[in-house]
């Protein structure tokens, strides 16, 4: 974790560095003023800022760069100079647009209503010209045709570099305990494929396959060979995991964490510049390989939601429309999220899904057809690499030949309760962990952190066939329903005499008695449960890439294996109880442990993310059990019921809400009887809002304004003494056209006159020519009257995306309200700390 002081000139020095870093964000010319600090609401000058642990380098502005970015140097000076009036002739930034004029400052949410307003506009003009020439026809086309072809190249990019991640981290998986003769980029699965000693036991044991106590001392076998694996083992695991944190730390600090949390703030409208950028994906890419193949309890499955986001930001970059309108480009994101889960799982429906319930804000349904499309584009893609060997699309295909019956609903809702229960710890556990990460001197160190998690993991998951694979293969493990010649510990069973249990019935094996092996088994999941559990909650938020789906999955399988092996044994020595007669006779196949641990899984993981149509879905496509949608259903909604009465919040909205990101939680009501003027500022014992004039204000009287004040808008007003309202305008497009109009138009000084008016008064002849600015304003802002109830204001900041909302009384201007002016009361009256919300 990095600390950084927050300075009212955009600012930030490392502590303990001294290396200071500015805002090149937006390095267009000589307005200093530009780079205040633009959050309307900071207490302080000097304000600690730590945001996801991560370094805040605004130099790096790849993945948004300022829309229609460059010096004011480089516009032309002709235009708006040389017209009817000569040199003297007044600048209007509606008939000469100034570049910068309509973008966002980093750490700052954007104005849906403005953004689709352009839109609109674009649109409107792009129709009314393409009537005129061919080639405008054309132009009309291939825009309407550029929002497909950029979601295929989405899909086509996010499926290649999934498949590519799945293969690297199976291949350096396997490389922690051995290496393949005929080829060292050979998995052990792979190297063992062309062999023609394997037997059906020993499927795993080829001649080509050597671990490294082979390689080192000749022999696999003996007390000295184990101790070299596990050397060898934990060294591997230590060297993965210290790539990944340092080339997180040296690199890309946005590539750490899973980046839900983040995407969900960025898809609401929040800017963070870097964080969808190209060198945060190539970091995330490889430092996802590096920290999955060290074995840390973590998953790839969200990090590819992330690493698809980034893909589609910098493919936005191709389209002008994506480009230049912020609303448009997070409508792509919002369908690339559903790619990443797509390609993570092989799960499209599911992804759409996940888009639409968990992580999107503003949804329309175009973007759903064009999620679905890209989400196909992407499983298509991931389908043709075959990354898992299988020619399966899905990651944990799994076929059960026994029905499940309506009694079985009893065990199943235990899960769910056991899953909720579970989230609701995991995500106390996590956060507090990770609040003491950002308070104290064990955030300063996230290479020693990352380290000794990792040794740790190694250091105990060697022992443990069940924690030493990799938490992919042990769900598969977990899901497998055992067949007749099946290997695997968890199939270790007597063969019963007394009943045809040792022969198939029907498509499936009737239940038989569980053999010692299977008892040990029992017992190392046992283990590896509460393994999982413990090393989870601090490896969650460590500063390199980390999921949370596979390892919220893995306790949840454990759980259910477990209790669907007890059911299993129940029902075989007591069929005879009334609960299992007339069902589960002897002889016949009728629990199905494999069903079990699926439905853990699923009440874990929702458990954990608070997911319910989105999970289910995903569960199915997943596994392939259509025919299990209402066990996973029952089991899902019990985990959210139970989850949901130790508090409402998922993990995904528990880290917004630690980092201080401005993010109005949809699903959260506002049950409080405030009113509008309860909120808005100025508050009764502040100082007057700062607010600008239509007309009779100077240049220098408007600079010294917004450099008295820290606000990132004013509201324009008929006069102070009326305070009749105008218009609104942002502090950043004031600074720009002040600054571009002391540039290019001539004889603008000090004394110059700002005129937000539509028509030019009356000047002296001897007056400088004034600034006219009427274009940038808002001439038609939100505002609610002074006893609104803000339960309703509330519902209009979320419904329309609103940065502030102006509050009036009969007309007369009396305050404003930001988003971050009502996440700071919703914080105060559910007794929490106000100032923790960082951003606007």
């Amino acid at each position: 974790m990095f600390r950084f002081w927050k300075r009212a000139n955009w600012k930030y020095t490392i502590l303990g560095g001294g290396k200071r870093m500015d805002n090149a964000g937006y390095n267009t010319g000589s307005f200093d003023g530009l780079h205040q600090v633009s959050d309307d609401d900071d207490d302080d000058d000097d304000e600690m800022v730590d945001i996801a642990g991560a370094t805040l380098d605004f130099s790096n502005t790849d993945d948004d760069p300022p829309l229609n970015s460059g010096g004011y140097e480089e516009h032309s000076p002709g235009r708006g100079m040389n017209g009817v009036g000569g040199p003297t002739a007044m600048m209007d930034p509606l008939e000469d647009p100034v570049p910068g004029v309509g973008t966002y400052e980093d750490f700052n949410t954007i104005d849906w209503v403005r953004e689709k307003s352009k839109d609109r506009d674009r649109h409107r003009e792009i129709t009314s010209k393409s009537k005129e020439s061919m080639e405008a026809l054309l132009h009309r086309i291939s825009d309407a045709f550029s929002g497909w072809l950029l979601m295929l190249l989405v899909g086509l990019m996010s499926g290649a570099l999934a498949g590519g991640i799945d293969i690297s981290a199976h291949w350096l998986t396997d490389m922690k305990e051995g290496v393949c003769l005929n080829g060292f980029w050979f998995n052990h699965e792979h190297c063992c494929w062309t062999s023609n000693e394997t037997t059906f036991q020993e499927r795993d044991k080829c001649p080509h396959w050597k671990s490294w106590a082979e390689l080192i001392v000749g022999t696999g076998e003996g007390g000295f060979a184990y101790v070299v694996n596990y050397m060898m083992f934990m060294f591997w695991a230590l060297l993965f995991s210290f790539l990944a944190v340092t080339l997180v730390k040296s690199f890309a600090p946005y590539a750490c964490g899973s980046g839900i949390p983040e995407i969900k703030t960025i898809l609401s409208g929040f800017i963070i510049r870097g964080y969808l950028g190209k060198w945060t994906l190539i970091v995330k890419t490889i430092t996802l390989v590096l920290a999955v193949s060290s074995g840390l309890s973590l998953g790839k499955e969200g990090p590819l939601v992330h690493v698809a986001c980034c893909c589609a930001n910098i493919l936005c970059h191709l389209f002008t429309k994506y480009r230049k309108n912020e609303a448009k480009r997070r409508e792509v994101l919002s369908a690339a999220a559903a790619v990443g889960v797509s390609v993570a799982f092989g799960a499209p429906i599911g992804g759409v899904l996940f888009s639409l319930e968990e992580v999107s804000y503003y949804f329309p349904l175009k973007t759903l057809w064009r999620s679905f499309f890209a989400a196909l584009v992407a499983a298509f893609t991931l389908r043709s690499i075959n990354p898992f060997g299988n020619s399966r699309l899905v990651l944990f295909y799994v076929e059960f030949h026994a029905p499940w019956h309506l009694l079985e609903l009893g065990p199943f809702i235990l899960l769910g309760i056991f899953g909720g229960l579970w989230g609701a710890l995991f995500i106390r556990a996590n956060i507090a962990w990770c609040r003491r990460r950002k308070t104290t001197l064990l955030g300063h160190y996230p290479i020693v952190e990352v380290l000794v998690v990792a040794g740790v993991t190694a250091l105990v998951s060697f022992p443990n066939s069940y924690t030493r694979m990799s938490g992919a293969e042990l769900i598969k493990e977990l899901f497998n329903d055992c067949s007749l010649l099946d290997s695997s510990q968890l199939c270790r069973y007597k063969q019963d005499t007394n009943t045809t249990a040792g022969t198939s019935v029907g498509n499936g094996l009737a239940d038989r008695p569980a053999d010692s092996g299977l008892y040990t088994a029992l017992w190392q999941l046992s283990l590896a449960l509460l393994f999982k559990m413990g090393i989870t909650v601090v490896t969650f938020g460590m500063k390199v890439p980390s999921g949370l789906f596979i390892p919220s999955m893995a306790v949840g399988a454990i759980a259910g294996r477990l209790l669907g092996v007890g059911m299993e044994q129940l029902a075989y020595y007591n069929h005879d109880w009334d609960i299992f007669r007339g069902w589960c006779t002897p002889g016949a196949d009728c629990i199905t442990p494999g069903l079990y641990a699926m439905v853990g899984a699923a009440a874990c993981l929702g458990g954990v993310t608070r997911m319910t149509v989105s999970l289910v879905v995903i569960m199915f496509e997943l596994t392939g059990g259509l025919e299990y949608i209402v066990p996973l259903m029952a089991a899902t909604m019990t985990s959210k019921w139970v989850a949901d009465a130790f508090g409402r919040e998922g993990i995904y909205e528990a880290h917004i809400r630690l980092n201080g990101y401005p993010f109005l939680e949809p699903k959260e009501e506002f049950e409080h009887k405030s009113l509008a003027v309860d909120v808005m500022r100025p508050r009764r014992a502040d100082p007057a809002l700062a607010v600008l004039t239509q007309e009779g204000m100077t240049v220098e009287e408007a600079e010294a304004l917004v450099a008295s004040t820290r606000y990132s808008g004013f509201p324009v007003v008929v006069s102070q003494e009326s305070q009749q309202l105008v218009g609104f305008v942002l502090r950043r497009d004031l600074l720009i056209s002040i600054d571009n109009a002391r540039q290019r138009q001539e004889g603008v000084v000090s004394s110059s006159q700002v005129l937000f008016t539509e028509h030019l008064p009356a000047q002296a002849a001897e007056a400088p020519p004034p600034v006219r600015l009427r274009s940038l304003l808002d001439l038609s802002p939100f505002t609610v009257a002074d006893h609104t109830p803000m339960d309703i204001t509330v519902d209009i900041f979320r419904k329309l995306g609103l940065r502030q909302c102006l509050v009036t009384h009969n007309g007369r201007l009396l305050g404003i309200i930001t988003k971050k002016d009502i996440l700071k009361h919703m914080a105060q009256m559910a007794n929490r700390d106000p100032d923790s919300i960082l951003f606007n």
